[in-house]
């Protein structure tokens, strides 16, 4: 019995002594963003099939290989999309291909779900695709401190990569590409 509790004790001890990790703080985006960096490809996923959570449209198929073929030499290192199959299918060509890591966000239409992940993966100053949605785009683009060129997506495009280049405690510059 002395053994056991001997024993107990000395498990006890070097779980103690075992280091913590560490918590990082997290910096409200919706306060500061001027930590943001990098350069990021938005793009609204392609062309879906009516309904809540559809996969794409031949046609939406079609533009995601056109994705691939325009993005495929940029140097994108990581895929953020949103949990939805026409997110996720419309990068599947990039992330098949160049075998990429793929984080996904919750969709919202302030972009801080967005920012944060990015924070909490330390992505920031890399190359980033974002598969977004037509009413999430501009609020990811200002949060960026960034000028879309635009108030809004209509529901019918599909066919906009805004690439945005963010430097530290600097606006964004915004360049549109139609495809």
């Amino acid at each position: 019995m002395k053994y056991v509790l001997l024993m107990v004790g000395c498990l006890i001890s070097l779980l103690a002594c075992q280091e913590q990790p560490k918590e990082r703080p997290q910096i409200p985006v919706a306060e500061d963003s001027t930590f943001l960096t990098g350069r990021f490809f938005i793009v609204r996923h392609a062309e879906k099939f009516p309904g809540y959570d559809t996969v794409l449209t031949e046609a939406g198929r079609a533009r995601a290989g056109e994705l691939y073929r325009l993005v495929k030499d940029s140097g994108i290192v990581k895929i953020y999309c949103t949990p939805f199959l026409r997110s996720i299918e419309t990068a599947d060509s990039l992330r098949i291909q160049a075998g990429l890591d793929t984080v996904i966000y919750n969709a919202d239409t302030t972009g801080e779900d967005l920012l944060y992940k990015l924070s909490k993966h330390e992505d920031w100053g890399k190359k980033i695709l974002i598969v977004a949605h037509s009413n999430t785009i501009i609020p990811i683009i200002k949060n960026f401190k960034g000028k879309p060129g635009m108030d809004s997506i209509p529901d019918n495009d599909y066919g906009n990569l805004f690439i945005v280049d963010k430097q530290y405690k600097a606006d964004a510059t915004v360049k549109r590409k139609r495809f």
